[in-house]
């Protein structure tokens, strides 16, 4: 990453947590109801979800409802800075643990998802996004380049370009609670 890069970034990152809100209740079940139309229109076998931590959107009720519909349910356990994500099998019974960062993972079996749902402070149209800036994502895709990458968040999560550098991963597809987006080249 380049120094002017991860400015940039970091600026960015600061501007959007400290304006961004709670979701609405409505938020929420908006875009759970767009993922899980995605879900059942591409009928993967298995989909890498996240527990909410801080003003995330909340799908846990969408991990009950696949996870009730037969598809198979992962949540990322976050390993030390440097490595990717490590996803772990979730259903409603099994033990949830403390992660890193604030984030809660299951004790279920280690698997790798067909699909992953990827949280974002900001995206752009060109299917760049801004996470938290520990890169967690990028080397868990860039690690599994046949896993279909999904962003979501809010549409007033959209900027007019996120800054990149060569190992950010682009996502396939991004879910807001207003649209579906399909990425377009820079």
């Amino acid at each position: 990453m380049t120094l002017s890069t991860d400015l940039v970034k970091q600026a960015l990152r600061q501007r959007v947590l400290a304006g961004r809100k709670f979701p609405l209740p409505r938020q929420n079940r908006l875009v759970r109801d767009q993922i899980s139309r995605l879900v059942w229109k591409i009928q993967p076998g298995s989909v890498g979800l996240v527990w909410p931590m801080g003003r995330e959107i909340d799908l846990r009720p969408l991990c009950s409802l696949l996870h009730k519909a037969g598809f198979r349910v992962y949540l990322p356990y976050t390993p030390p800075k440097g490595q990717a994500l490590i996803f772990r099998q979730w259903y409603p019974s099994v033990r949830m643990c403390k992660g890193r960062f604030g984030t809660s993972y299951p004790k279920g079996v280690i698997g790798c998802p067909d699909m992953i749902f990827v949280p974002l402070l900001a995206f752009d149209r060109t299917g760049k996004r801004l996470g938290y800036g520990g890169g967690y994502y990028d080397r868990t895709l860039a690690a599994s380049p046949h896993v279909r990458a999904i962003g979501y968040g809010l549409s007033s999560q959209e900027e007019k370009e996120i800054p990149a550098d060569s190992f950010d991963q682009a996502l396939e597809v991004l879910i807001t609670e207003r649209e579906f987006i399909t990425p377009v080249a820079s």
